[in-house]
């Protein structure tokens, strides 16, 4: 595997955050509840809130790559914890599936219900 050129993968991650609609919508929704028309220009405190939203969103992001590069670092120096992460980790979603497999309710099981009829009948087993 060819590894791509940070600028190149910044690229790519830009794009897709500002193609998804699901921000737009998000902003949309949720900052004219925190505009008041009785403070002033409303447009201004739209693009000032949206503001600070990004703002509080980039120091997150970047504490967490920050954090995400350190633990790498780390693990990549220990394979033997890297290697104790990848069991325990297996072994919490192998727990995962054991509890949703006594506790889910029958017709979200493939074994009978909805689920299965619907998949069977896009198979043409029905």
């Amino acid at each position: 595997m060819v590894a791509a050129r940070p600028a190149k993968l910044f690229r790519m991650g830009l794009m897709t955050k500002l193609l998804n609609p699901k921000a737009a919508i998000l902003y949309l929704a949720l900052i004219p509840q925190f505009i008041n028309p009785g403070a002033g220009n409303e447009m201004l405190q739209g693009f000032v809130l949206g503001g600070v939203q990004i703002a509080v969103s980039m120091v997150v992001n970047a504490a967490i790559v920050l954090a995400a590069g350190g633990i790498a670092v780390f693990l990549h120096a220990r394979p033997v914890w890297t290697k104790w992460q990848k069991w325990v980790t297996g072994t919490l979603l192998g727990g995962v599936r054991v509890k949703l497999e006594i506790y889910a309710p029958a017709s979200a099981t493939l074994s009978h219900g909805p689920v299965k009829d619907r998949l069977a009948s896009n198979r043409g087993d029905v």
